[in-house]
This record gives C-alpha cells, structure tokens and sequence, in this order.
C-alpha cells in the first residue's frame, strides 16, 4: 500500500481505508482460517526436485481478490515459491491464442484421467496427451507457444504472467537446471509424443521452455491475481489490463474444473466445485466466476500432490460461502455482505 503524503486530512483517510481493510469481516475470515489450519503438519514437501525440498513447511498465505480489484491477505502472502503445474493453465491459454481451439485440440485432448501427472500414457486412440494440466499434455501445449528462438518464446510466456499479475516474474535458475537435471520422465513423454506427431522437431527447446514456465517465482497474491484475471473475463482487475482474450477464458476455465487437481480433479470438483490449478510447489489459484480469485500456498502436500492447508481452506470458503458452481442454494455467509466496507486497500 502506497503512502499517503500532503494534509493531515490525507493521512487520517489513509488511516481510514487501511484499517478498513485490515478488520473487514471478510479478512477476519481469512485470518481465522489460517489460525485453523496453521498448525495441520501432515503431507510432505516435494522433494523430487532437489530445489523443491528447501521449502519451509510453516510457511502458508491465502489471499484473495475480487473482480472490482479489492484485496484481502494473511500469512505469507509474499513468499515467492515457484509456480510449478499452475502454469499449465495459462500456457494452454497462451496456445490458445496463437493457434485456435481445433488446432489445439488436434494435440492435446481435454478429457480427464484418473493417471498421476507425471505418467508416460496418451490416448490410445488417437495419440494425443488427454489434457494441457498433465506433464505430457502441458509440453505439447508448450510446444506451440510462438516465438522464432527459446528466448523469444520464454519471454511471451512471461509477458503473458505480468499481464495476468501486474508485475514482472523471475526464473528460478537452479529450480529450472534442477528440473532439467532430473526430468528423465518428461524426456520420455516428449519423443513418445515426437513419434506421434504431437509435438515438433525442437525438443530440447520445448522441453527447456516447459522447465522454465514451471520455474516461474511467484506467491500467494500473484496466484490470487491470476485467477481474479480469468474470473474477470480476462481483464487484470486492478491494472485493467487484458491477459487473454475473452473467447478463450471458458475453455482454460472449464479444464481447470475438470482437470486442474491432478488425479484428485473429480473429488476436489465435487466437494469445492471452483475452477482450480494447483502445483507441486505448494500453490492453489482458484476462482468463482464473476466474483473474485483465491490463492493459497502452502509447501505441505498429500499423496496426489495438492497442498493440504490450501484444500483446505478452499474447501471452507466453497462451503461457509455457498461457492460451488452447481450450488443453487446459499452458503451460510453471504460473500458480497462480507467483502462490503471494505476498499480493497489491504497491506500489499
């Protein structure tokens, strides 16, 4: 939050909104959910990247931002974490745009699968990955990012990030060599696809960009910015900016639901019912259409690689909020009733 300089009358109003902000019914929430789930230390932290297993696992942030751009966080909203699977999500927006749904779609499929992230499998069928949130699926879909080399190619992919966030993103360099130190298994699903067709000549620059995206530094508001973005339309509700045309913000949406929460995706859509993605890195980014984006980090993962505290607290929200996308009744807190009074100028 900015400092306000000039009269005093400036400085009392600043005061105002700040404290408006902080004790909102809404934060409180907020802050009582992590108070709640702080002290949950079951699952481990990801350790399968040498880089990955340096994490902290006190650390855990939620934050949240409406589509009119208010902002509500608590905890470690501003530790960066590397954004692993989340990218997925956007990447296979990005292709989007630069290729059209068909054409996407004649390499990557959108059907769900009950098979790890990380499994060597395609569609019998027809050759292609079953959808952009599995590894396989998310290299064919990195392999149609445009660009004439790898660094004009990663630097749409972070031109994209910063249209979605409001700010420039770093590569986390020894995540993103560790990554390609140990990514054996990704190797192998990128010349299973080559066979096939499903991916290009240049895979050791597909395979070098998808270890980059997944490298990607970011924190709990960021990933609360991204999905505000897409529960926008596509429009960055603070910088109003657009990050993705408006024609494809249904199709990243409706693979979110289906598919964002690796082979847990039919359990989690059940019981919370928002478009999610999550990472091996400890984040969530989920959203409610129309209303606001949820971002969770929290290092500690169960067996199927989603954060414990972020399921958690999402599970809560779409529950006390009535925030799943089937549910036709209330939740017992009205959402809207407990963001008003507040400006949206939380501490940030």
């Amino acid at each position: 939050m900015s400092n306000t300089t000039g009269s005093g009358m400036g400085d009392l109003q600043s005061l105002t909104n700040s404290i408006t902000a902080v004790t909102s019914p809404f934060r409180l929430y907020l802050s009582d959910l992590l108070q709640k789930y702080q002290p949950l230390d079951e699952g481990a932290i990801a350790d399968y990247i040498p880089e990955l297993a340096l994490a902290l696992p006190e650390w855990f942030g939620i934050c949240a931002v409406t589509t009119v751009g208010q902002i509500f966080e608590v905890g470690h909203c501003k530790q960066l974490f590397t954004i692993q699977s989340i990218s997925k999500a956007f990447i296979f927006g990005l292709a989007l745009e630069d290729h059209g749904r068909e054409y996407v779609n004649s390499k990557v499929s959108v059907e769900p699968t009950g098979e790890a992230f990380n499994s060597i499998v395609l569609d019998e069928a027809t050759n292609r990955p079953y959808n952009p949130m599995v590894n396989a699926g998310a290299i064919a879909t990195a392999d149609l990012i445009k660009g004439n080399n790898g660094t004009e190619r990663l630097k749409r992919v972070l031109d994209m990030f910063k249209r979605y966030t409001g700010r420039e993103h770093d590569i986390n360099v020894p995540v993103f060599l560790s990554e390609r130190a140990t990514g054996f298994r990704n190797r192998a699903m990128a010349y299973l696809m080559r066979n096939f067709g499903m991916v290009g000549d240049n895979i050791d620059e597909t395979l070098d960009l998808y270890f980059q995206q997944c490298s990607i530094m970011v924190n709990a508001h960021d990933l609360a910015m991204l999905a505000a973005t897409l529960a926008n339309g596509g429009i960055n509700p603070v910088t109003q900016e657009r990050a993705i045309q408006e024609q494809y913000v249904q199709d990243v949406v409706s693979v979110m639901l289906t598919c964002g929460m690796y082979d847990a995706s039919g359990e989690w859509t059940y019981r919370v019912g928002m478009p999610a993605k999550s990472g091996v890195g400890g984040g969530i980014t989920a959203l409610v259409p129309g209303q606001l984006g949820i971002g969770t980090f929290s290092p500690l993962l169960d067996a199927k690689g989603n954060s414990l505290r972020g399921l958690k607290v999402c599970e809560d929200l779409s529950r006390d909020f009535g925030l799943h996308i089937f549910n036709a009744a209330t939740g017992d807190r009205n959402l809207e009733e407990w963001i008003a009074g507040s400006n949206g100028t939380d501490d940030w």
